[in-house]
């Protein structure tokens, strides 16, 4: 009998081809998941076997031409083993300037009753200094490039909505502390560096579903983000005004100045971390489920201190890197802070070193792509249950057309009960055109849900989609990139469940929030733990795999 020879990139085409998971094809020709995980690790390795025979018949049965493997490119193929000398770059569109989008359709934006005072605005804020510096967003991007790798994870997290009233240095030090200790969590879990990037220091601006808000009879314009208006239900309160949007440059960098004073001058060492994390630790209801891990870092440091590693001694223990991220969603003040780079002569949004464009507002031929496709910043994408295979290749080609490592990233978000349903035919159309992405698992906006007269979101939705997210992974042998929340360092009362099993009826003690429900900060720490647990079973079935060639 003649047994057919396939290569890993082809066996992979076939796969996708025929849109099965590698668990999915293993069951199909009775093998196990490492073995088609072996057979696709080396994209160019010939095979033949028994259960490469199987895999042409299931190719022939469905009628599938399987090119030659020399008239493969990474293009078309292996995302896992694809390089930007091997891909063939897009052309890109013609026209782009930090303006351009204003000939485009929008979606979501403000109604100002004063397009002058807007202008003369905008026209202020040109001149102002920038936010952030284009070499701070290529560190990110270079750090999201080995996300995309496979090489680290994302820890994406902060305020639903900054606002005015509660800007003060208690709020940036606790949300920065919690932020820090859940890092560092997932650091050791994973065995990877965690890239942080925080929802702050410009995640002001929020869509919303209707342009109007009705209480009691009366309607007024929906509040929109303090940069827009406020949230007083009064008629002059929700009046656009531009002026705010000076008022939230100014506090993004007072924000930052005290994010980079944390961050580099001490505050940030682990030590520090390690402290409070085992503070959380022994007062959490769930502290036998913690206390092993916990244990296992005490004894980490411990052993570091023992031959000399300490933050005294190495600059890396006592300081970190924390970067920036919001939706760019009110256009016109992000071109107003977007600035050429005089060392590339690239744009680059300087209002943060991230941004993302949001679930609403991800019409390909709309307002808000067209902007975020020229700018060199690395770009998120929330992808929502409405988003097809189909249209999201053709975002990504035109937000990221030169398949570029970290420049886009892939922010899932549907609802702990339909995760499982869209998400991997997302992978498989990524992972069968062969572009490079990160994939971050948004689990709050699917799980909105109302109690007691309250908008929250129940924990443990929260947590089965980060696990449904982490699963469809394993299943299609791919990287689980990134985590991205709605979270607080203060202990309010936002979202039910979690340790301390916050109710319905607890809902009402600290609801402070001015948009959506935000995890508190026991509640994010007991998801770092939890998404920790993932990690290490993630790593350790890649560690499996690997072993079993």
């Amino acid at each position: 009998m003649d047994i057919p020879t396939l290569t890993g990139r082809q066996i992979k085409y076939i796969r996708s081809m025929l849109d099965l998971s590698q668990a999915e094809l293993a069951a199909r020709i009775g093998v196990s998941q490492p073995t088609v995980y072996r057979m696709e690790l080396d994209p160019n390795k010939a095979h033949e076997s028994i259960p490469v025979l199987k895999i042409r018949a299931l190719a022939d049965e469905s009628l599938i031409h399987v090119p030659d493997h020399a008239a493969f490119t990474a293009r078309a193929l292996d995302a896992g083993k694809k390089s930007l000398t091997e891909f063939t770059p897009l052309q890109a569109e013609p026209g782009w300037t930090p303006s351009s989008w204003r000939d485009k359709p929008i979606q979501q934006v403000p109604l100002f009753p004063d397009p002058r005072a807007l202008a003369d605005v905008e026209d202020r804020l040109k001149s102002w200094p920038p936010l952030v510096f284009a070499g701070e967003a290529r560190a990110l991007k270079r750090a999201l490039g080995d996300v995309a790798e496979g090489r680290g994870f994302m820890l994406q997290g902060g305020d639903c909505a900054e606002s005015f009233a509660e800007h003060g240095a208690d709020n940036i030090r606790d949300f920065f502390r919690v932020f820090l200790q859940m890092a560092v969590v997932l650091t050791f879990a994973g065995s990877q560096p965690v890239v942080k990037v925080g929802r702050i220091a410009g995640q002001f601006a929020k869509p919303r579903s209707s342009d109007t808000e009705t209480r009691d009879g009366v309607t007024l314009p929906s509040y929109r983000g303090d940069i827009i208006n406020g949230i007083g239900f009064d008629a002059a309160s929700r009046i656009p005004d531009p002026n705010r949007q000076e008022m939230a440059y100014r506090q993004s960098a007072a924000t930052l100045n005290l994010l980079r004073a944390f961050a580099q001058g001490g505050y940030a060492s682990l030590d520090n971390v390690h402290r409070w994390m085992l503070g959380f630790v022994s007062d959490s209801p769930q502290k036998n489920r913690y206390e092993a891990l916990a244990a296992r870092i005490s004894e980490t440091m411990d052993f570091m201190r023992a031959i000399g590693i300490t933050a005294q001694s190495h600059e890396g223990l006592r300081e970190t890197d924390l970067y920036t991220s919001h939706e760019a969603l009110l256009l016109g003040y992000e071109e107003a802070l977007t600035r050429v780079d005089s060392t590339t002569g690239d744009w680059y949004a300087t209002s943060g070193h991230m941004i993302w464009i949001g679930d609403r507002t991800r019409q390909e031929d709309h307002a808000h792509v067209e902007y975020c496709r020229g700018i060199k910043n690395p770009i998120g994408l929330k992808c929502g249950p409405s988003l097809d295979a189909e249209g999201l290749i053709r975002l990504v080609d035109k937000l990221n057309p030169e398949n570029e490592p970290g420049r886009l990233t892939l922010i899932t978000r549907y609802g702990a009960d339909k995760v499982g349903d869209h998400l991997p035919k997302l992978i498989r159309a990524i992972e069968r055109e062969g572009r490079s992405v990160v994939w971050s698992c948004d689990p709050m906006h699917g799980n909105t849900v109302t109690a007691n007269g309250f908008k929250t979101r129940p924990f443990e939705r929260i947590l089965r989609e980060v696990t449904t997210f982490f699963e469809a992974h394993r299943a299609e042998g791919t990287h689980p990139g990134g985590i991205h929340i709605e979270m607080t360092g203060k202990n309010v009362t936002e979202c039910m469940g979690g340790a301390r099993a916050i109710s319905a009826e607890n809902l009402g003690d600290q609801y402070d929030t001015v948009c959506d429900p935000r995890l508190n900060a026991e509640q994010a720490l007991e998801l770092a733990f939890l998404t920790a647990e993932l990690l290490k079973k993630d790593g350790a079935g890649s560690e499996q795999r690997k072993a079993a060639e």
